[in-house]
């Protein structure tokens, strides 16, 4: 399938977040209308990027798989002053290890499965960003829960996703798994 892009964003070899900001910057270089292709590696990226793109306002075409690469296509709308939100429940690090073991929490892991198995909190739950929305009715909305991911950055994404979905009590944990430095399973 050839698809004709205005503008083509080499995101190759870029772990989250890097390919979401890399993104947002080459969608401020073309016009309304234009089709960005970013070429990424991350698996990661496929659900960062149309989950970004579709709460930028802007339109989530897809993404084709190309072996180890993915291609997505973003046509740029003209409501870019729509501006990004950000989840206004964060934690940090520090204040999750503090509770992790005296109260009842679900630590939800949004990251790749592959990114889970190499190192996670002992007791989170793994649910993908991509595959939140079809496994939404695995978590209790009433429950506390504290979205963590590598950077904060997918974690921010599912924590607006469940925040619309009437979950009550979210909170993003930030950094996240990539600043985490105990209770890693390896």
């Amino acid at each position: 399938m050839n698809i004709k892009t205005d503008y083509v964003l080499d995101a190759k070899g870029l772990a989250c977040p890097m390919p979401v900001v890399k993104t947002k910057k080459a969608i401020n270089e073309i016009e309304n209308g234009q089709v960005l292709e970013v070429q990424a590696t991350d698996k990661g990226s496929k659900a960062d990027i149309k989950v970004w793109s579709e709460r930028m306002g802007h339109q989530y075409l897809g993404t084709l798989e190309d072996e180890d690469k993915l291609k997505h296509y973003i046509r740029k709308s003209p409501s870019e002053e729509k501006g990004e939100k950000r989840f206004p429940h964060v934690v940090d690090n520090e204040e999750l290890k503090a509770i992790l073991n005296e109260e009842n929490i679900v630590l939800l892991d949004v990251r790749e499965e592959a990114e889970y198995a190499f190192h996670h909190i002992a007791g989170s739950v793994s649910i993908p960003l991509g595959e939140l929305d079809s496994r939404m009715n695995e978590l209790n909305k009433e429950d506390e829960i504290f979205v963590i991911c590598r950077s904060g950055n997918r974690s921010d994404l599912a924590a607006q996703k469940l925040s619309e979905s009437g979950f009550v009590n979210i909170k993003n944990v930030v950094p996240g798994m990539g600043a985490w430095t105990e209770g890693k399973v390896k």
